[in-house]
């Protein structure tokens, strides 16, 4: 019988960041803000932007309310939260890297803090069912504004393309989470439960976490990984 030597320690590894990480993060964060206040402050913005929701209530077909429904299922917090929760755990017990899997944790939830914060700023009522011709999946309150759906679908995309980067999937992971990212920004409309600016604010939201999180982990992540002892690094 041989004898398994013990596993490596897991080694920090930096999440791609752009150089000036705080400006562009607060950049984006005061983008969306600005939008948030627009659509406030703009006479007949939300009227318009509904008519959006209405005209795409009238074209519902059997196809694109699956698919739809099932993007709004996949991306909702409890399903979300189970799907990064599972991918955590293999990149703990599996992959044997506990940093890394904390990292994808942090990266991918990172989009659902942000939507909740910008939502109690703006706290905007959904899009009323009863406006609707087809309300597929109706919802109510002053969280609107940004989508918590598409926020965690561009954080996912970019903590799933962390994973790829280096190795033949990267380019695939990178065009499928993007690609992705859209077809759930669409699904909010079509389903009519968020207005077109939540959704683009949602990638502008997103994008920041990302990036401010990167930036953050960038720099603290290393100190504390050092200080933690090697039996912690190890599944």
């Amino acid at each position: 019988m041989t004898l398994q030597p013990p596993a490596a320690p897991s080694t920090f590894r930096a999440l791609p960041q752009p150089r000036h990480w705080l400006l562009l993060g607060s950049l984006l964060c005061a983008a969306v803000v600005a939008i948030g206040l627009g659509v406030q402050l703009i006479p007949g913005e939300t009227a318009a932007e509904l008519g959006v929701d209405q005209r795409l209530s009238l074209h519902h077909t059997a196809a694109l309310t699956v698919l739809a429904l099932g993007l709004n299922l996949l991306f909702s917090p409890v399903v979300g939260l189970l799907l990064t929760g599972v991918i955590t755990l293999c990149l703990w017990l599996v992959r044997r890297d506990p940093v890394q899997a904390v990292a994808f944790f942090l990266t991918a939830g990172s989009g659902w803090v942000a939507s909740e914060v910008f939502k109690l700023i703006f706290a905007r009522q959904r899009p009323n069912p009863a406006l609707l011709f087809d309300p597929l999946s109706p919802e109510t309150g002053s969280n609107s504004f940004p989508s918590g759906h598409t926020c965690f679908a561009v954080a996912l995309a970019f903590a799933l393309y962390v994973l790829a980067r280096g190795t033949r999937w990267a380019r695939a992971a990178a065009a499928a989470g993007a690609i992705t990212a859209v077809l759930v920004a669409w699904s909010r409309l079509y389903v009519g439960v968020h207005y077109p600016s939540d959704v683009a604010a949602s990638f502008l939201a997103g994008s920041a976490a990302v990036v401010l999180l990167a930036g953050l982990w960038n720099r603290f992540a290393p100190g504390l990984v050092r200080r933690l002892p090697a039996t912690a690094l190890r599944p």
